[in-house]
């Protein structure tokens, strides 16, 4: 059996020859085709506004920038999710913590980040952003969080990274009903790629305006914003710090060929997703839960290892798949437990029920491109060492 990766993109010959149209026009950087991505995303999201850039990265850090968020600032997120939705709040010059997840869906608690705000809100130290993440393409409870905010005054900037092609309420994951803003990314293992690239997605006219010069240097070419008047059609202003965070015309391109496919990708993945559920129901596995308010997009397919039944524990079993070429992998390691973090205060025990989740999972292989074949195989040797 050939090595097979937890995910990988899939690049059609319709892929291919958007891409060589760009080569050949007039531009390869930002023009065009990003505006035409834009629409593309915001349409199929339903959303106002859309603002591509070269990684999510990139766009977490702008929405946070397009918030005001700095010194003297917290963000909120969840420490199960990779290091960039934290560290963004860092780029600002804000300080950053931290609310447990929920046992079943692995999102950030509800619960428990209301009780974290009543007393935050006693000590004077509320968040001036909440950032939620769609752990693995399944929103998190967005209206009760949206209630909150409502309550206790802070933005929410949703980091939908594994998510886009998922639904809320029956509704596309990124209209921002319940968000000032939402962030996805089009890395090659997400469910559709530019290669690199992200995208803020925003209903707000305002945030909208500031994102778009904030890609770009602050730059404005939009005499409404200057400081006194235009030279003339060649004129611009640099009117506030910004970053060259641009997505090219190559990108643009591939995405929005491959957003044409995204709900046959995202059907292919849940109907992968079931059938591990129904074939693997009977191994000592802690299998991921779905709500009944949320359509997972399956970025991700995340078991746990159920150490009351199994007598091997993770790291034994990650290396004996890998060594049957199933490229399993882990997400994630908890954000407050990187020494970096570590540094700053955070200690292992801060946040028990994410730190315990995180000795237990394995991703296994889930994407477009996955065959039954190849499903079987991973289930049969699944089965084989855990027994």
């Amino acid at each position: 059996m050939r090595n097979i990766p937890y995910g990988r993109q899939d690049i059609s010959s319709e892929d291919v020859q958007a891409v060589l149209e760009v080569l050949q026009s007039d531009w390869l950087t930002q023009g065009p085709a990003v505006e035409h991505f834009e629409r593309m995303v915001a349409d199929y999201c339903g959303a106002d506004y859309a603002v591509a850039v070269n990684s999510a990265t990139s766009a977490l850090h702008i929405a946070c920038m397009a918030e005001g968020l700095g010194e003297g600032d917290w963000l909120w997120t969840s420490p199960n999710t990779f290091v960039a939705s934290a560290n963004c709040a860092l780029y600002c010059g804000a300080q950053v913590d931290f609310v447990d997840i929920d046992e079943k869906t692995y999102n950030i608690s509800v619960a428990k980040l209301e009780e974290k705000l009543h007393q935050a809100d006693e000590a004077g130290r509320l968040p001036k952003v909440v950032i939620p993440v769609h752990f693995s393409g399944q929103s998190c409870d967005m209206e009760r969080i949206h209630a909150l905010a409502m309550q206790y005054g802070f933005k929410v900037i949703e980091d939908a990274s594994h998510a886009i092609g998922g639904k809320y309420q029956g509704k596309a994951i990124g209209n921002c009903a319940y968000a000032d803003m939402t962030v996805f990314s089009f890395h090659p293992v997400k469910i559709v790629t530019t290669a690199e690239g992200g995208m803020v997605l925003t209903n707000d006219k305002e945030l909208y305006e500031r994102l778009i010069r904030l890609r770009s240097h602050g730059i404005t070419r939009n005499s409404a914003y200057m400081a006194g008047e235009t030279h003339g059609p060649w004129y611009y202003q640099q009117i506030e710090l910004g970053y060259n965070y641009r997505m090219t015309d190559l990108q643009a391109a591939l995405g929005a060929s491959q957003l044409k496919r995204i709900d046959e990708f995202v059907m292919k993945r849940d109907y992968l997703a079931k059938r591990y559920t129904q074939k693997l129901k009977e191994l000592p596995l802690i299998l991921p839960y779905q709500e009944k308010s949320a359509s997972s997009a399956w970025h991700l397919y995340v078991i746990q290892i159920d150490g009351t039944q199994c007598s091997k524990n993770r790291r034994k079993i990650f290396e004996e798949l890998r060594e049957q070429n199933i490229g399993v992998n882990v997400h994630y390691i908890p954000v407050h437990t990187q020494p970096y973090y570590e540094n700053m205060g955070f200690a292992q025990g801060d946040y028990p029920v994410a730190e315990r989740y995180y000795e237990q999972a394995i991703s296994i292989p889930v994407f477009f491109g996955l065959t039954e074949i190849e499903q079987d195989y991973i289930i049969s040797v699944l089965k084989k060492v855990l027994n």
